[in-house]
């Protein structure tokens, strides 16, 4: 059986050295780091996702400027929302919870966000550092998934990674982090033609595809290192939800070396690495006023 990558654990982990740096910076500079996370409509998994960087900032002495708008919220309004917040000097980081209503433009708010307060690492200017190999904000979903591997000891330099996934949230920013750090990477995607061929031949794959349980023990090679970044919820006969992730886990963990779970492994690090955003944003601030 595939060890555990336990995401819950390295989580905990990390908040308490971040409540614990907070409390000094907070001492030293007369003001924790803020965090404003912008949520739209009532999308439920949206807003547990909010409860829980809420209930997060809170534990770890950072002040929280959540907002949340109705569905029927214009562009405009939005848009004079993330300018205030990007002149309030109360504010580290900015969040957009992301999906958006149709009617929205997210990547023209993405855009508007001060680069410096982008707590998501999205905007253009991020990524382009990203791509580039510069120290900058980093994406917290795709930063999370570079921690399990680090806390989990997988060396990366050398190795087949293959992504399943594309997006600009998960798939391009793990696989150019991967890059960083040596590994020889390939994206694969909804259109790949002899997919399972190709994931068979890596030895650290990272499902990112939104497919619940799309990636099957055949798709993995024995002793991979499976990263499994879904989060679906789905109904079994019975008519109980429960959530699932896009890797079959019960078959894929029987192949695995290694193997994170869902829930409990990458959605714990990404509201961790939200909070380290926040504050390295706030260092970077404060001490440039000094």
């Amino acid at each position: 059986m595939a060890i555990i990558i336990d995401g819950k654990a390295l989580a905990k982990k990390m908040q308490k050295a971040i409540a614990e740096e907070v409390a000094q910076l907070q001492t030293q500079y007369g003001r924790p780091p803020g965090l404003a996370v912008l949520m739209v409509g009532d999308n439920p998994a949206s807003a547990a996702y909010v409860r829980n960087k809420e209930t997060a900032c809170h534990k770890s002495g950072i002040a929280s400027f959540g907002k949340q708008f109705p569905a029927s919220v214009t562009q405009a309004e939005l848009e004079q929302v993330i300018d205030e917040l990007n002149a309030d000097d109360r504010v580290d980081g900015i969040l957009i919870q992301l999906p958006l209503p149709e009617n929205l433009d997210a990547i023209a708010l993405l855009n508007r966000l001060d680069p410096d307060k982008d707590a998501d690492g999205l905007h253009p200017n991020n990524l382009g550092k990203l791509v580039r190999g510069e120290v900058g904000l980093r994406s917290c979903t795709p930063a999370g998934v570079m921690g399990l591997l680090a806390e989990a000891k997988i060396d990366i330099a050398g190795k087949n990674a293959v992504v399943i996934g594309r997006s600009i949230l998960v798939g391009k920013p793990v696989a150019l982090m991967l890059l960083e750090e040596n590994a020889t990477v390939t994206i694969a995607h909804s259109r790949t033609k002899n997919l399972a061929e190709i994931t068979r031949k890596a030895d650290i794959l990272i499902a990112a595809i939104g497919r619940p349980e799309f990636v099957t023990a055949e798709m993995v090679k024995p002793n991979a290192v499976v990263i499994d970044v879904g989060i679906n919820r789905i109904t079994d006969y019975e008519g109980k939800s429960r959530l699932v992730g896009d890797v079959d886990y019960v078959s894929a963990s029987e192949v695995a070396s290694h193997i994170t779970p869902v829930p409990g492994g990458v959605g714990p690090m990404t509201v961790t690495m939200l909070l380290h955003n926040t504050v390295w944003s706030y260092k970077k601030k404060v001490k440039s006023k000094k």
